[in-house]
């Protein structure tokens, strides 16, 4: 079996990683193999000094040191476990070290935009009522896109107010609803799901095309679209509504290890980047409890 293969079998078998991390992973040493084979080595032959080369030449490239230092973790799990298993007799990447990456801050909207994008849809129709349920449900439970999509109509229970969402590493973990999610979902349940779908005995919670689940390149489409019509400049991510619900939580006084819970991090430290972005509630907080504020 390639190494490659052999390396993300292990990876799904022993971690339950996503198919789209093992892309990903596949996608950064298929690209490393390729520059080694120039060089006339292999994966298994290659030096911490052609690593360098390397990045030397994807910066030349115009590729942004983010890029590399994310490239360089995956290069480093993937010797650490040839090394594990006795395809490499050292790590060729132990002494290389990028310049250390500041964390970016997640791009994010205030509460009056995230209005203004939830009532873009226009409800007097089908798609309308679903992209405002997905919105309602994507901005009320933190949800990354891939999870939104993903939910399967027995995740739902609208009487306790709960969705159950299989995130990362195919961890589940119950989100509550919240009162406005809940009533479109209810809408949408009513109407709007039957309309849309032939066979409404089909398993996905939002439909695309031919009843099959829709795609997160779709819903991606279908929020520009609606950031357009609610006169949203900003630049917006997948992630955007994901960013809102974490960053208007911690305004609103919720504990950051509650956040982390909700957005299904494994590491609070993943968490703690958006103590940064709810900067306007750290100084309130500061205010009112310190003698001097």
């Amino acid at each position: 079996m390639d190494l490659i293969d052999a390396f993300l079998d292990a990876l799904w078998l022993e971690r339950g990683v996503s198919e789209h991390t093992l892309a990903a992973y596949r996608r950064d040493l298929s690209a490393w193999q390729d520059y080694l084979a120039d060089q006339g080595d292999g994966l298994t032959t290659s030096s911490s000094a052609q690593l360098v080369s390397w990045f030397d030449q994807r910066r030349a490239q115009g590729y942004q040191l983010r890029s590399n230092a994310r490239l360089l973790s995956s290069l480093r799990s993937f010797y650490r476990w040839a090394r594990l298993n006795g395809h490499v007799d050292s790590d060729p990447l132990a002494n290389v070290k990028l310049p250390r990456v500041t964390p970016a801050l997640p791009g994010s909207l205030d509460e009056d935009e995230v209005i203004r994008l939830l009532e873009a849809p226009d409800t007097s129709t089908s798609l309308g009522v679903r992209d405002r349920a997905m919105l309602e449900l994507l901005y009320a439970c933190g949800l990354r896109v891939s999870e939104l999509v993903g939910l399967t109509l027995d995740a739902l229970n609208l009487n306790q107010g709960v969705v159950r969402v299989r995130g990362k590493g195919d961890k589940d973990r119950l989100i509550p609803l919240g009162d406005e999610a809940s009533a479109w979902l209810e809408r949408y349940l009513r109407s709007a799901r039957n309309e849309l779908m032939s066979d409404p005995m089909r398993p996905a919670l939002f439909p695309g095309r031919a009843n099959r689940a829709m795609t997160r390149q779709t819903f991606w489409h279908r929020i520009k679209a609606h950031a357009l019509t609610a006169g949203i400049k900003k630049p917006l991510s997948p992630h955007t509504l994901r960013h809102a619900f974490a960053t208007h939580l911690l305004n609103h006084g919720a504990n950051l290890r509650v956040v982390q819970l909700l957005l299904g991090h494994s590491d609070l430290s993943t968490t703690q980047i958006y103590t940064h972005v709810a900067q306007a509630r750290l100084e309130s907080l500061h205010a009112h409890h310190h003698p001097r504020g």
